[in-house]
């Protein structure tokens, strides 16, 4: 099912199965923003991560002695448990709460809320864990967004670029074919804010940005002054992804990442790993500006 929510600028809607924002629509010029999710290409609009970013080595981690596997970004994404909690016209907040299934996956009893919110020309998406356990839980979070590529009709993909909110430079960690992090380093940035997108920009998979001066990316084209704006106040790590010479580029703020080449499989020890104490509460949020 599909919700709706929207306010006098913006029509966003959410599929209720994984919570995935699913469109961003402009209601003064009609523009479409959010990739439509098609199968023959890639058949997801934003995933939502949660409890891991990326994959575990060997599909498994482990904790207390206990191994539970776990698909590739988590338990969130397609899955069909997840209810509405709340609705008005300009907000929606979705709820997963630990049952037998998640347990058979990932060994902790949580509550995981996102909350959608349209505000003038921006799309607000937090995400709040509670650890309902008796004991320490950890997990990581991230968000995966695709947005059309070229913005505009007309327009190709080399036309548009990544603008970062601060003078970076950047390497990236290459991945393995199964998405493990490699203990490599690729430069990609040199003291600039500017990454143009070309073709072959993901040949090699994702790009993978650590310490981050930036808390904002924002999609641009040189043929128009159209443009998304994410912004990730609360996320250190950064995704870029599309599918190889895909009409959409993913700007992804992440808690988390991939397991490395190397990983000893504990869940505990993974990098970037959130440990939350039983009965507490974590909130990450980040937004989605539209720019006409």
């Amino acid at each position: 099912m599909e919700c709706e929510i929207s306010n006098l600028n913006l029509t966003v809607k959410i599929e209720q199965t994984g919570a995935e924002l699913s469109s961003i629509v402009s209601k003064a010029s009609g523009r479409e923003f959010v990739w439509n999710a098609d199968p023959s290409v890639w058949g997801s609009s934003a995933p939502v991560l949660f409890p891991i970013v990326g994959g575990l080595k060997n599909g498994q981690s482990s904790h207390n002695g206990v191994t539970f596997s776990m698909p590739r970004h988590g338990i969130v994404r397609h899955n069909t448990n997840i209810h509405v909690i709340e609705q008005e016209h300009d907000r929606i907040t979705f709820r997963l709460t630990a049952d037998e299934r998640t347990l058979e996956h990932y060994p902790f009893r949580f509550t995981f809320d996102i909350n959608f919110c349209v505000k003038d020309n921006s799309v607000i998406i937090t995400h709040i864990v509670k650890n309902t356990d008796k004991q320490d839980m950890y997990f990581s979070v991230g968000a995966h967004p695709a947005f059309n590529c070229p913005i505009n009709a007309g327009e190709s993909y080399s036309d548009c670029y990544l603008e970062f909110s601060e003078r970076e430079t950047l390497s990236t960690s290459p991945l393995t074919p199964d998405g493990l992090v490699k203990n490599e380093s690729i430069p990609v940035l040199k003291d600039s804010n500017i990454l143009p997108l070309t073709d072959h920009l993901f040949d090699n998979d994702a790009l993978i940005f650590r310490n981050l001066k930036s808390r904002c990316v924002t999609l641009r084209s040189h043929k128009s002054d159209t443009a998304v704006a994410v912004e990730f106040p609360d996320f250190n790590y950064l995704g870029i992804w599309a599918k190889p010479q895909a009409p959409f580029v993913c700007i992804e703020p992440w808690l988390g990442v991939a397991d490395s080449v190397d990983s000893d499989g504990l869940i505990e020890h993974k990098e970037a790993i959130i440990k939350l104490p039983a009965g507490e509460k974590f909130e990450a949020k980040y937004s989605v500006k539209i720019i006409e």
